[in-house]
């Protein structure tokens, strides 16, 4: 068929066309069925799909972190009862309330059983308060042969409980060294106390939430 046959084609005897004319008009029907079914059904449908298979992609993996979980789950309980064990040595070495002047005692003594002499030993006013356990700073103030002194800072290291030395300095005075530090000593504070610091701590986060408001 020719350009001219087409153009004198009449649709309202579309019954009548010749073969070609009526396939070619069924296949811009089709055509047009699946434009216009995209663009105005399918499309949601496809959106569906697409979020269906982005769900389907999280859901695996959260399945295989899920199943990685599961399968070291007796590793990560030995692990945490190794832990709890660990802690509970460490908390050990942290006398209570009841024990401090004992332990304060065991200091002095330390320094007294290498020799030195005293000349400050002063615990402080109050505690430093942490999540579990307070620490209490002593200032002290020794005189000594550097050899004692050294001696006296390993004894303490030694002491059952746990004791650090901070910030200290030796000073040599015409011959006389004298030895001037922190000895820091720690207690685990009790269930009343704990639950005293957390709630100073809420009370302290809340009051700063409404100054930024």
């Amino acid at each position: 068929m020719s350009l001219d046959d087409f153009r004198r084609l009449n649709f309202r005897e579309i019954g009548n066309w010749p073969l070609l004319p009526k396939l070619l008009a069924l296949v811009a029907v089709f055509v047009a069925i699946l434009i216009g079914g995209t663009l105005l059904d399918w499309k949601d449908q496809y959106d569906t799909l697409d979020r269906a298979k982005t769900e389907e992609v999280t859901l695996r993996e959260q399945y295989t972190s899920k199943k990685a979980k599961a399968i070291n789950f007796q590793l990560y309980v030995e692990q945490l009862h190794e832990i709890e064990q660990s802690f509970g040595a460490l908390l050990k070495q942290l006398p209570n309330k009841a024990e401090v002047d004992a332990l304060l005692t065991d200091i002095n003594q330390a320094g007294l059983g290498r020799g030195l002499q005293f000349e400050l030993f002063k615990p402080a006013a109050s505690e430093q308060p942490a999540d579990f356990y307070a620490g209490l700073p002593i200032s002290s103030r020794i005189t000594r042969n550097l050899h004692d002194m050294g001696a006296y800072a390993s004894d303490v290291a030694q002491l059952p409980r746990i004791e650090t030395l901070n910030n200290v300095a030796v000073f040599n005075d015409k011959g006389v060294l004298t030895m001037e530090a922190v000895a820091k000593t720690f207690r685990y504070l009790d269930e009343e106390e704990v639950a005293k610091q957390r709630k100073a701590a809420k009370d302290a986060k809340d009051k700063k939430d409404k100054g930024n408001r």
